[in-house]
């Protein structure tokens, strides 16, 4: 499969987490670059009005899929905790997801990490 349609597979629950994941840090940055040009250089407000609500959805369904994918994953109250207040600083959703990828907490996406014996597994040190 291509890299792209990867990424848009939505079928399994580790998958929707990282689609949603990277959504979130991606609108979080676009915010940010919004409030700049609205309060630094003073030109524009367009990026906060179209990003400031992009953003606030993002983070709800964040929080919502989070919550799914950690009932779903069985993962522990720490794990969820993780998750859940790493949709606090920008990026840290993306920040989140590589650290569950490579602890094997996101399922299918964790398997090529776990598995050495696998021709295109990544070396991990625990």
């Amino acid at each position: 499969m291509a890299p792209m349609r990867d990424f848009l597979d939505l079928s399994t629950s580790a998958k929707r987490f990282r689609f949603v994941a990277v959504f979130e840090a991606f609108t979080w940055v676009g915010l940010l670059i919004g409030m700049f040009f609205k309060y630094v250089p003073q030109t524009s407000e367009i990026g906060v009005k179209i990003f400031g609500p992009l953003h606030g959805i993002a983070f709800v369904v964040f929080i919502v899929v989070a919550l799914a994918t950690a009932r779903e994953l069985k993962w522990t109250w720490g794990v969820t905790a993780l998750a859940l207040l790493s949709s606090i600083p920008p990026i840290g959703t993306v920040v989140f997801e590589w650290w569950a990828v490579r602890k094997g907490h996101l399922a299918e996406l964790s398997a090529r990490y776990l598995r050495p014996d696998t021709p295109e597994a990544v070396p991990v040190t625990r």
